[in-house]
Order: C-alpha cells, then sequence, then structure tokens
C-alpha cells in the first residue's frame, strides 16, 4: 500500500531443484529482474494462481501467461538463460544464514 515498500523473493525449496519443478520460481524471479511495477503485480497475481501452477505442470509453457504490457521479449530471454544455480544460492542462504528448514517460509522485516 506504500510506494515506499519493497519486496523481494527468496526461493527455500523443499524438493530437489529441476527445471521442471521450478517455473514458477524462476518465472518470478525472472519479472522481478525485467518488468517495471505495474506489469509486475499483475503478472505475479496471475502466476500465483493455483489453476496457472497446474496447467504449468501439465506442460503449459510460461510465456502462455505472460499480460499485455509485459516486456515479454526481455521476459523470455531472461527466463530461457536462468539457471537454477540461482534457486540453489537462494536456499543454501535461507537454510545456511536464516536457519530455515528445507520448505519453511519466513517473513523478514528491514533486513531481518
Amino acid at each position: 500500500t506504500s510506494s515506499h515498500t519493497r519486496v523481494g523473493i527468496l526461493n527455500n525449496p523443499s524438493s530437489k531443484i529441476k527445471e521442471d519443478n521450478t517455473a514458477i520460481a524462476r518465472g518470478i524471479l525472472t519479472a522481478f529482474l525485467t518488468q517495471n511495477n505495474s506489469s509486475l503485480k499483475s503478472f505475479l497475481s496471475k502466476l500465483t494462481k493455483e489453476e496457472t501452477a497446474k496447467s504449468l505442470a501439465a506442460g503449459t509453457k510460461i510465456v502462455k501467461f505472460l499480460i499485455p504490457g509485459m516486456d515479454d521479449d526481455a521476459f523470455e530471454k531472461k527466463y530461457n538463460t536462468l539457471g537454477l544455480d540461482i534457486i540453489k544460492t537462494h536456499q543454501m542462504f535461507c537454510q545456511e544464514v536464516l536457519k530455515l528448514l528445507p520448505g519453511q517460509m519466513a517473513v523478514m522485516s528491514n533486513g531481518r
């Protein structure tokens, strides 16, 4: 609700990290890296719906969920080159630094 609020995402998966089970996580990271705030909010709302997750799990390509106003080319290029290492790094940070269990969620505020 404030223009002074920042949101970030750290992934802490509970299962083995593979391309086929990280489509949503990679989509979220890619959107944060390539989109403006108005497109980002709408896309994230669409991406986090249960029916979207089911569709992606069934093999639908993530580009089918892009919304008007997004920079489609930048998204697709970054999504296709974003490796799994960034998610593994997130997982390591969550478990080694934040002391979270695999899959455990947390909210950090002001870096704490």
